[in-house]
């Protein structure tokens, strides 16, 4: 179990789609609802500090994914995208009477406040993407305009995923023996090393409630003959994110089109136009064999097709403002936490 800080209470939510397990913090019911998605491998306990920042006005409320921390453990349907997942947030919010709120969400969660935003602009008071996923999902894609490399997307989906650490996922591993070890992961990737931070423990103990399998983490996949041999399944989060099941380019449609904020860091290396995640890019440094080059297979350029989907955002009428953090990885709310809640503030007081 997660240790909860002084201040944050627990709650499971009955929902019309599932039981969502929640954290709050106490005394706030009246306040401005502030809602925390967690990222991938993860949970909301990783959004305490962040909710225990934010002035008496508001009402933090971080809700945990299915498969993740305390929420039912549904299978995933990823040929929805990451429909599932926002589905059951809406839930979440209406089962709590809320039918509007200030919308925070983190890598995976990026992608489910964008669909979120996609789906229900009204729901969307202001949007706060901390380094999301491209909004062209994970792998598979290149250019700005994410250009599918492969028609079936060879090279994203459930297959892209490190067994090594799936089976110490699956394992409850806490050790710091292997690089691939949960520990061992977040301190190199999650964060910019050699920052370690103070809930280290508990912060491992969260990624250890994912759930592990096709239904989950890292979902299931199939063969292809197009390099590098994986493409998605249909079940599970890293499907969720291949691009023929994802794709939300189209932001600039929307209406009413709340402000958003884009915080990320400098130097994120999983969501990143050089992902170390990102099997083209591991090709281009000869980690994965057989790679075919960069005229067909280039790493695919995340953080310049979320720029490019923002920008026509703005263009249409919309309001974006990208903050990066310097000297930071994947977690600003976790490594910058002064700088990533003033950059929150400034948005949540334009909504």
């Amino acid at each position: 179990m997660t240790t909860l800080l002084d201040g944050i209470t627990s709650a499971k939510v009955p929902t019309d789609r599932l039981t969502a397990h929640v954290l709050e913090v106490a005394g706030r019911e009246h306040g401005e609802p502030v809602v925390f998605v967690h990222g991938n491998v993860s949970s909301s306990a990783f959004w305490q500090e962040s909710m225990l920042d934010l002035p008496e006005r508001y009402r933090p409320i971080a809700v945990d994914l299915r498969g993740f921390g305390g929420t039912d453990p549904l299978p995933v349907d990823a040929t929805r995208g990451v429909r599932d997942y926002a589905d059951d947030v809406a839930a979440t919010l209406a089962a709590l009477s809320i039918d509007a709120a200030h919308l925070v969400g983190w890598s995976l969660g990026g992608g489910v406040v964008l669909q979120l935003l996609r789906e229900h602009p009204a729901l969307a008071r202001t949007v706060t993407l901390v380094n999301p996923v491209s909004p062209y999902g994970f792998g598979g894609t290149k250019g700005a305009d994410g250009e599918l490399v492969d028609a079936a997307g060879a090279g994203s989906g459930g297959g892209g995923a490190n067994p090594d650490f799936v089976a110490r996922l699956k394992d409850g591993d806490t050790s710091d023996e292997s690089p691939f070890s949960p520990r061992q992961v977040l301190l190199a990737f999650y964060v910019k090393p050699p920052f370690h931070p103070a809930r280290l423990d508990d912060l491992v103990e969260s990624m250890l409630t994912t759930r592990v399998g096709d239904d989950h983490y890292p979902g299931d996949s199939t063969t292809t003959d197009a390099w590098p041999g994986v493409a998605p399944g249909t079940r599970g989060v890293l499907n969720t994110l291949a691009p023929g099941h994802f794709r939300l380019d189209d932001l600039d449609a929307i209406e009413p089109k709340p402000p958003i904020l884009w915080v990320r860091g400098a130097d994120d290396q999983i969501v990143s136009d050089t992902s170390l995640f990102d099997l083209a890019h591991l090709g281009r440094l000869g980690a994965v064999p057989g790679w075919p080059g960069e005229a067909t297979h280039p790493a695919q350029p995340m953080v310049t097709q979320a720029r490019a989907v923002l920008d026509r955002y703005a263009a249409a009428g919309g309001d974006y403002r990208e903050v990066v953090i310097s000297d930071t990885g994947h977690s600003p709310h976790i490594e910058k936490p002064k700088e990533f809640s003033a950059a929150l503030l400034e948005v949540l007081a334009n909504g």
